[in-house]
């Protein structure tokens, strides 16, 4: 069982700008649509959590639902998910370390955890195992961070990097625990 973080962020950090835009994301010429090993990730995983925001945010997009995987949302203000998506989608809420037994109850192993302050809560409960994360070398100057503050250090052992579309690195990492 792990929980497992795959996430882009700019060269300071952030994983969205100032405004909550992320078309910074899609600004490097990607001709032959890589995906940067991102299927052979959902291949992966049994199903995402991901915060409210990060859900509000993916409904924007301007296409399909991206996922073929269950997906559950944390929400303590969410009483529905869009009718189209009730097969997709489920609510969950309560306590991180029972939300996840409850999923790893039903089968859910590996999860895919998404979404700025829902990786923060992870790594602040110490229950991320694995982070994925490409850089992309673009300055933001502030916007919304990647990791905020622990209660203690948390290490971390390398595992791989890779570069994509000659100036994207992927860089995997292990909790050492």
């Amino acid at each position: 069982m792990a929980n497992i973080v795959f996430i882009a962020t700019s060269l300071d950090g952030y994983i969205a700008d100032k405004n909550n835009n992320i078309d910074w994301l899609h600004e490097t010429p990607n001709p032959e649509g890589s995906d940067m090993g991102f299927s052979d990730f959902m291949a992966r995983i049994d199903g995402l959590v991901m915060g409210r925001n990060t859900f509000e945010k993916v409904l924007s997009f301007d296409c399909d639902w991206p996922y073929t995987k269950p997906v559950f949302v944390l929400s303590r203000t969410l009483s529905e998910v869009p009718s189209e998506l009730t097969n997709k989608v489920s609510l969950v809420k309560g306590d991180l370390a029972q939300v996840v037994a409850e999923l790893n109850a039903k089968g859910f192993n590996d999860l895919y955890i998404d979404g700025g302050v829902t990786i923060q809560q992870f790594l602040q409960h110490d229950m991320i195992d694995e982070l994925i994360i490409t850089t992309i070398p673009t300055l933001l100057g502030g916007g919304i961070p990647l990791f905020g503050d622990l209660a203690e250090p948390l290490k971390f052992t390398y595992i791989s990097s890779q570069q994509h579309l000659g100036c994207l690195v992927t860089n995997q990492f292990k909790r050492v625990r």
